[in-house]
């Protein structure tokens, strides 16, 4: 009896093998996203934005920093005690705010914003195609 469910169905088993391109979970997606976003602007600002981590979460943290309005799609942490500058992008709620063909665009976005603010320069110079 342990080779079947309770519903005598037999087990379940993935519909795509792991490893497969479309086995990959939509935060793994998302991570590809951040990860070309930055990869695009390296070459140009990386020896400008010195020490950065990029990462992602899925929710920013429920307390909102006083200066924020609504909920935020990213943060900028900057530099601490020896510690590099962080940029988070936050999943969920870039995703609620995008049809699925302009994720990629606003996550690109979102990441030149915060290298924006990094390296001292409007948006729209750290990235031509900024809000397009």
């Amino acid at each position: 009896m342990s080779s079947r469910d309770r519903h005598g169905r037999g087990l379940r088993r993935p519909l795509l093998p792991f490893g497969a391109p479309g086995h990959r979970t939509r935060a793994e997606r998302f991570d590809d996203l951040v990860a070309d976003a930055v990869d695009r602007l390296e070459p140009r600002w990386g020896d400008q934005w010195g020490r950065v981590e990029f990462g992602t979460e899925d929710v920013p943290p429920s307390d909102p920093t006083p200066w924020e309005e609504g909920v935020p799609l990213g943060r900028l942490f900057p530099a601490d005690l020896g510690q590099p500058s962080r940029v988070v992008l936050y999943r969920r709620p870039i995703e609620q705010r995008a049809e699925p063909a302009d994720l990629p665009a606003l996550v690109r976005d979102v990441v030149t914003e915060h290298v924006a603010h990094l390296v001292g320069h409007p948006p729209e110079d750290v990235d031509p195609e900024y809000g397009s």
